[in-house]
């Protein structure tokens, strides 16, 4: 059954209708074939920000929908029960719009925004590199300034949409400064210089197009720098806060629907003359389930409303991140065990969802460094 939610206002009630809506007709009859042959969905983030659900965060005036981040991640959490890799492509794309409209001019917002937040250019975060995950610091990719341009040089891995966006935020080095030494980019497809590699061949989330990105001698206009040069890392870290409610609010969504298809399963199946959820042993699996995802759903919306409130939330949001993702993976683990035989093959979509868990576990930072974040807090 869909999630019970608490909204404030008949517009948010709304906007949770219309996502289910589209999550019907347009996401979960495409998850299971696109994720089996990796066919990256784009058609669906122009369908989806049409719909005005792709970057409903933002304020109107660009094109945004104006709403507060504890609706925006609830229909996150929606389209993530119908298709974790566009629930993941979503947040990537908030994410990589977020550096534009927090840092850069009135300019670079009246000439890019609209489009990137009405679903016609699709965004890319720039920011890992090869030897540089958890520790973006140690990162060598650089800009070097030229007239009235930069020369962009190096790589960035694990790029979700890599080779499929519109546009990409990048951050690279501008100076030996160490942290201070890192500044943020816009960077259109297109550019000359701006190449991909073949894209990643993952056991998961296989609707969701992952490249390394590199940049040849890529020349980037001087007027693409977003903010100041080498503040490019604290927009980075800044932004990840709130990319890391973006992913728990999608894995809770992948717990829900890898509960929905175990409860259904269970009353059909019958063992020893019952249902199989009858069976005191299972049921209370599932309700084990269903208390993780109740857990991480609390946790991401209690974050989300300290951000809507203006107030410090990085650490909440790990917790979130960490949480959420961690109940996913014993979620959808359980899932397949309640299928038993059956949920081991492909004729049911929990060992998919089981694939698409391990991996929250890993981006927008392991749950290892949340655990850092969070002790180093405490």
């Amino acid at each position: 059954m869909p999630a019970t939610r608490h909204l404030p206002t008949p517009e948010s009630e709304d906007l949770i209708a219309l996502t289910r809506e589209i999550a019907a007709k347009e996401l979960e009859p495409r998850a299971s074939g696109a994720e089996r042959s990796g066919t990256f969905p784009r058609e669906v983030f122009t369908t989806l920000g049409r719909a005005g659900l792709l970057t409903l965060p933002y304020p109107e005036e660009f094109g945004g929908g104006a709403q507060p981040y504890e609706i925006y991640l609830q229909v996150l959490e929606e389209i993530g029960a119908a298709w974790a890799s566009v629930g993941v492509g979503v947040s990537v794309h908030a994410l990589s719009c977020f550096p534009l409209f927090g840092y850069g001019t009135d300019e670079q917002r009246a000439r890019w925004l609209p489009d990137m937040l009405s679903g016609e250019r699709l965004g890319a975060y720039c920011l890992s590199e090869a030897h540089a995950g958890s520790d973006p610091a140690a990162m060598r990719a650089k800009a070097v300034r030229d007239g009235d341009s930069y020369v962009l040089n190096g790589a960035k891995a694990w790029t979700t949409h890599g080779g499929k966006a519109d546009f990409y935020t990048v951050m690279a080095r501008t100076s030996d400064d160490g942290a201070r030494g890192i500044s943020c980019f816009h960077v259109p497809a297109g550019t000359p210089g701006l190449e991909f590699d073949e894209p990643e061949d993952k056991m998961g989330l296989t609707g969701s197009t992952t490249a390394t990105v590199r940049f040849e001698d890529a020349r980037i206009p001087a007027g693409n720098l977003i903010g100041g040069e080498g503040q490019g890392l604290s927009i980075a870290l800044a932004g990840l806060d709130a990319g890391r409610l973006g992913i728990a609010a999608v894995a809770t969504g992948l717990s829900q629907g890898a509960l929905d298809t175990a409860v259904a399963y269970a009353k059909e199946r019958e063992a020893f003359g019952k249902a199989i959820i009858d069976h005191q042993g299972l049921a209370f699996v599932l309700a084990d389930m269903a208390a993780a995802i109740e857990s991480a759903r609390a946790m991401y919306l209690s974050a989300a409303r300290l951000k809507d409130a203006g107030r410090p939330y990085g650490r909440e949001a790990s917790i979130a991140k960490l949480v959420a993702t961690d109940n996913a993976m014993k979620v959808t683990t359980d899932a397949v065990q309640v299928l038993g035989g059956a949920g081991y093959t492909r004729d049911f979509p929990v060992e998919r969802f089981m694939r698409e868990a391990k991996v929250m576990q890993i981006f927008e930072g392991t749950n290892q460094i949340q655990r850092l974040v969070i002790s180093r807090q405490l």
